[in-house]
């Protein structure tokens, strides 16, 4: 029977088959200095990191829970965390990061995660397939900076995504990113229901829908309406706002625009390493994607989010940035009727 070996608490692991089983070989401390990761919910962003490298622990659990798709419409969602999208992720290149996946006892499947960011066989899944009630574990070096998708990787791997298995983590630059007043999480999905959208009551995965890319529901950050009304973000005008925006897919290429607002700043492809567009009005997110888009606010009032894809709007793709402060009629005024 073929072994993988993965690290636990510290200790050499040896997954057998479903099982694990502890060897009596600790691994060699690190000289790095030792934390743990911060995870938030979306549209929260952990704090910029303001340090050098570190030997991070990341803990994710995957959970299978029913929950709210839209006004209602139930769905069950196989999460990281427990929402749609998983907590977001900041590490900084050049951290060693101990990332552990531990699968709810109640799970109905083997879950897995496969981190874009990783330089190592399947980002990290072939040696973090993990049934219920089960935790592995691996440890890799944060190389590359940029924003990258994580997604599980279990068989079957569209299903698990169709689902709602992904999220975003952040490999900042050695020298960090420049300061904002504002940083948000959010991150475009689609959704494949056995009714038609907005049919009510409890609604299975249709995976003919998937086949077909014909999703009854495009969303942020996992249900409609959940970036509008109490939802919605809030900054104040004047304000240097980032979106870490990323497309879980499964299948559908995103393009992203804020109507009344253009984008200062792109990193496309959320490559910081690059010099980035400026004056941006709409950029194009692939499924499996990342960008980064930087903005100031310069006028109060409701900006919306929106995939420029137009009628997904109607499929729930859309959200609502909130600007408060004083009136700029110098930027922007109504000439009245």
């Amino acid at each position: 029977m073929r072994s993988i070996k993965v690290l636990v608490a510290g200790m050499l692991v040896i997954g057998l088959g479903a099982g694990l089983a502890l060897s009596t070989r600790p691994l060699a401390a690190g000289p790095l200095p030792a934390v743990a990761a911060q995870l938030l919910p979306p549209p929260q962003v952990p704090a910029p990191l303001g340090r050098g490298p570190a030997r991070v622990t990341v803990t994710l659990e995957t959970k299978e829970t029913r929950g709210t798709l839209a006004d209602g419409v139930e769905y069950e969602f196989w999460t990281f965390g427990g929402g749609v999208p998983g907590p977001m992720i900041r590490v900084r290149e050049g951290d060693t990061v101990e990332l552990h996946i531990k699968n709810d006892k109640a799970s109905k499947f083997a879950h897995s995660i496969d981190l874009h960011a990783v330089n190592g066989p399947g980002g990290g899944s072939t040696v973090t397939q993990t049934p219920p009630g089960k935790e592995t574990a691996f440890q890799w070096k944060a190389l590359n900076p940029g924003l990258y998708v994580y997604h599980c990787a279990s068989p079957h791997i569209p299903t698990h995504i169709a689902n709602g298995m992904y999220g975003l983590i952040l490999v900042e630059p050695s020298g960090g990113l420049p300061k904002v007043d504002r940083e948000f999480y959010v991150m475009q999905s689609e959704f494949y229901t056995r009714g038609a959208r907005g049919e009510k009551g409890f609604q299975l995965f249709d995976s003919s829908k998937a086949y077909a890319e014909r999703p009854e529901y495009v969303v942020f950050n996992g249900r409609v309406g959940t970036l509008t009304g109490q939802g919605a973000l809030k900054a104040k005008v004047g304000d240097t706002v980032r979106i870490f925006y990323g497309n879980g897919g499964p299948n559908l290429v995103s393009s992203f625009h804020v109507i009344g607002e253009i984008f200062d700043r792109v990193y496309p492809e959320a490559a910081v390493g690059s010099a980035p567009m400026t004056n941006v009005q709409t950029t194009h997110i692939p499924a499996g994607g990342a960008a980064i888009v930087e903005m100031r606010l310069n006028a109060p009032g409701t900006y919306l989010l929106v995939d420029h894809s137009i009628f997904r709007i109607d499929k729930g793709a859309v959200g609502e940035l909130k600007a408060e402060g004083p009136a700029a009629p110098e930027i922007f005024q109504s000439m009245g009727k």
